[in-house]
């Protein structure tokens, strides 16, 4: 399953001409409030070199990368949570998105109207995360209710911690503090996770700059991330990415160089997705198919075999596993059993980044 991240921000931030960039889609991109209706939705494949390198030396019949979807939805106003806008009807496409790509206008150009008078970056991230935070606390508070029915009846219903972490949460959200800001414990974490709290996910914060204001972002991206302390700030003018997006592979890295850039900015919006979720990459080679997944730092091979299919985690026997260095220089997996870089792995190994990886599991 492909990484999924919202995008949020105030309407004329850019979000839709990023969203074409990213997916080289044709969304309507206008310079007025509320162009984005219906949530757009799309996947994009993360750039991989190691990937690209295994396929050159495994030469395998089908190679399939990882991916990130992405989802775009309305621009979010002041009053979203009371119905203002358009936003407000969405939020729910982006409730179960792993985590929030927050666009913040850094940018001046008076051919594109704001939706507050003027571009102020502080003003417009604390304005969305309000109205998150809103939103949110209208979802706790509906739990809280459903819970309180089952708890008047029976005050020792299991339901007892779900409540006593939800009004945690509440109370949090109306002292103004997100729920990303709160520790919980494994069991607590647990409860509270369907709620899928827009606030609980982590934040990675898009300064949208003018042309001019590469390769650094300005006086505007560095306020930002002077005040930002709970998330990446990337600098990206999504107007140029647009245009990198109409040019052939070869030709983007001197349109890259004309702007100080070494990689394009849809490249490092992914890989600091990757590490604002602590993510690595491993491999699986079988039937001649080359395939990358993502899984979390720190899990075990049982875990990200079930990344594959949930049979695999619940059969899992053992793992086969080679860094994927050792294996471009010998061409081969099998080739590796001899020289002891070929090692067979239990339940309680930890995948590194690289690892590729053969899983033996029993079939139910």
């Amino acid at each position: 399953m492909a990484l999924s991240i919202g995008i949020v921000g105030l309407p004329n931030v850019g979000k839709s001409t990023l969203f074409n960039a990213l997916t080289q889609a044709s969304v309507e991109a206008s310079a007025y409030p509320f162009c984005t209706v219906d949530p757009n939705v799309g996947v994009v494949d993360v750039p991989d070199s190691r990937l690209a390198q295994l396929a050159e030396v495994l030469e395998p019949q089908s190679v399939t990368p990882t991916q990130v979807r992405f989802v775009d939805i309305a621009g979010l106003v002041r009053g979203a949570s009371r119905g203002e806008g358009l936003g407000n009807q969405f939020l729910g496409h982006i409730r179960e998105c792993d985590a929030l790509v927050h666009v913040v206008r850094c940018f001046e150009d008076p051919q594109v109207s704001h939706v507050e008078g003027d571009s102020d970056p502080l003003r417009d991230v604390e304005t969305i995360e309000a109205e998150l935070m809103l939103a949110d606390l209208e979802t706790a508070e509906h739990g809280r209710n459903r819970l309180d029915k089952i708890l008047h009846s029976n005050p020792r219903a299991p339901e007892r911690l779900e409540m006593d972490t939800l009004e945690t949460a509440i109370v949090a959200l109306n002292e103004g503090k997100p729920v990303r800001a709160l520790k919980w414990g494994k069991e607590e974490a647990a409860t509270i996770s369907p709620y899928h709290f827009l606030t609980g996910k982590r934040v990675l914060y898009l300064a949208n700059v003018g042309e001019s204001q590469l390769p650094d972002g300005g006086e505007a991206a560095g306020t930002l991330r002077a005040h930002t302390v709970d998330g990446e700030v990337v600098v990206i003018c999504a107007q140029v990415e647009s245009e990198i997006a109409e040019l052939e592979e070869v030709d983007r890295l001197t349109f890259l160089k004309d702007y100080g850039l070494e990689s394009t900015g849809m490249d490092r919006l992914i890989f600091s997705a990757y590490k604002l979720l602590d993510l690595i990459t491993f491999y699986t080679s079988v039937n001649d198919k080359l395939q990358a997944w993502q899984v979390t730092r720190g899990s075990t091979a049982p875990r990200a075999a079930g990344r594959i299919h949930t049979d695999m985690e619940k059969g899992f026997i053992r793992a086969e596993v080679a860094a994927c260095q050792d294996v471009l220089v010998e061409g081969r997996m099998d080739t590796l059993k001899g020289t002891g870089r070929l090692r067979v792995e239990g339940r309680d190994y930890v995948v590194g980044d690289g690892d590729v990886i053969r899983f033996l599991f029993k079939a139910n």
